[in-house]
């Protein structure tokens, strides 16, 4: 007999949602300690098995920007799906976190303009983390998180994805010199997307955050468990095969 699973907390809210997870076997496809600890603060405490897709979409493929995080979060969970399919688990969840540059009011005036938002990856070195700070020191960007969940289902292909993606603009403050130095000495940034941590000392070059906070850390809990929530309501069979 296989061992009992749950990943649910003793502190999860009873929502139908989480009362649809009791005794499941959910996996994060993550090897993120941020994205595991915003799901155990929210009350979930699933199996960590982290992805091995490349994650090298090429972003120039992909007309509207935001579905490039989408497609990366839906390639990372299906990969670890299909790895466990020897003891299938009842749910994946696989996400990814970009930021992107300069965010703009609207698709139309990036149409109209021709202005494409640039996509900031991990910095390669403290010079380069500095030029993504004073590129972004009293500007705005615009950080997105794509989550997609993948579940068994009867037909083929075997298993539903079901995805969306979360949108939070950070405003950095006109901060001097000195203090974007001493935050690129630090190397706090060195390791995260944009060159930055919003919950670390990173926060000191912050002004503003329209949007959820913990999507910017890289995981959208809010948006995650109303998913799941639509899913319970829309689709009977949801965790059930």
């Amino acid at each position: 007999m296989a061992p009992q699973r749950n990943a649910v907390l003793p502190t999860a809210l009873k929502t139908p949602a989480v009362q649809k997870l009791t005794n499941k076997r959910v996996i994060l496809a993550s090897a993120s300690p941020r994205r595991k600890e915003i799901l155990q603060t929210l009350g979930l405490a699933p199996e960590i098995v982290p992805s091995t897709f490349a994650e090298d979409l090429p972003i120039s493929s992909f007309e509207d920007i935001h579905e490039y995080p989408v497609s990366t979060a839906t390639q990372k969970a299906v990969e670890v799906y299909q790895r466990l399919l020897d003891d299938p688990p009842d749910l994946v969840i696989g996400a990814d976190t970009v930021v992107f540059t300069h965010a703009l009011p609207s698709t139309s005036i990036e149409m109209e303009t021709g202005v494409r938002q640039e996509l900031l990856e991990k910095p390669s070195s403290k010079e380069d983390n500095m030029r993504m700070l004073m590129d972004l020191n009293g500007s705005v960007c615009e950080v997105v998180t794509g989550v997609s969940l993948v579940y068994p289902i009867l037909s083929a292909p075997g298993y539903e994805i079901k995805s969306i993606d979360e949108r939070t603009l950070v405003f950095f403050g006109d901060n001097p010199d000195h203090l974007l130095k001493a935050y690129v000495d630090s190397e706090e940034g060195l390791d995260r997307a944009g060159g930055f941590a919003v919950q670390g000392r990173g926060n000191l070059l912050i002004c503003k955050i329209d949007g959820d906070f913990y999507n910017v850390m890289g995981f959208p809990g809010a948006s995650f468990f109303k998913l799941l929530e639509i899913l319970v309501e829309e689709d009977e069979d949801f965790l059930a095969i």
